[in-house]
């Protein structure tokens, strides 16, 4: 008994810990936000500002153009989203459900394919693009964004379709329903969770993305938000923290947010109980 409350503790312990490693770089970059430039320069920083300001955000505003950089990251983001999930929602539903050797190989490959990097992609990509004159254009920038997150969103969507029972389609075939009714009624419904999980990752991931708009959009009212943060460095390597901070802050809400929807969908369990052994 002594060892196994012993054992809850140091996991609890080591998860209090990993909660803390997290949450350190967020809170202080909200400190940071409302910090007046005197705190920020001081030699003995606080965790809480001692006289908390707005003056970084509105300085953050007037200084670079945010809302342009956000809707311009919104755009791309939400578009991507959509793309990788109708083109990844029938391809994982038949790799979950017509195995073979090519289907095995399709799999394969696209874990291997997460693990390029992206110095490797941004070359044929820029050639691509060039040839189609998308370069220095958001749509381009979807583009990649899709070719980037789709093979994530395909193993993703593979596993949510392999937790659907099969004897769910069986049932509604015994009943008459055709292959498409089936799709639509049983099995698009009990997906929901997944496709939404999955368009949410995508969105995150191109939401944050730095290095392929960084290479891809080189006119300033096409720049992604991530791109226009960098704006706040100066050319010799010095930031203009406070500002940088209260941009910084505002750039990590929509993740946040998508990020505590994500977790509402996949908790959800609407699986659970489908079947009766």
């Amino acid at each position: 008994m002594k060892s196994s409350v012993a054992a809850r503790a140091g996991q609890y312990a080591a998860l209090l810990a990993y909660l803390v490693f997290l949450a350190f770089p967020f809170l202080w970059l909200v400190s940071t936000a409302f910090k007046p430039p005197r705190e920020l320069a001081s030699l003995h920083p606080t965790w809480i500002p001692r006289d908390p300001t707005l003056a970084n955000f509105r300085q953050a505003f007037g200084e670079q153009p945010l809302l342009r950089a956000a809707f311009n990251s919104l755009a791309a983001a939400l578009a991507a989203a959509v793309i990788a999930v109708l083109i990844a929602t029938p391809m994982a539903y038949v790799m979950a459900r017509h195995r073979s050797r090519l289907t095995r190989a399709a799999t394969g490959w696209v874990v291997v394919g997460q693990a390029f990097p992206f110095v490797l992609l941004i070359i044929p990509l820029f050639l691509v693009l060039k040839e189609l004159r998308l370069i220095d254009s958001v749509p381009g920038l979807v583009m990649v964004y899709v070719v980037w997150s789709l093979p994530f969103a395909l193993w993703m969507l593979t596993g949510y379709v392999r937790a659907v029972p099969v004897e769910l389609e069986e049932a509604a075939a015994v009943d008459g329903a055709g292959r498409l009714r089936t799709l639509v009624s049983v099995t698009a419904p009990l997906l929901a969770p997944g496709i939404v999980a999955t368009a949410l990752f995508a969105f995150v991931t191109a939401w944050n993305e730095f290095f392929f708009a960084l290479v891809l959009l080189k006119t300033p009212e096409k720049q992604t938000l991530p791109v226009v943060l960098t704006h706040f460095i100066g050319a010799e390597g010095v930031a203009d923290l406070g500002p940088l901070a209260a941009a910084a802050f505002l750039a990590t809400l929509p993740s946040l947010v998508v990020f505590a929807l994500i977790q509402r969908r996949i908790t959800g369990g609407m699986l659970a109980g489908a079947v009766k052994s």
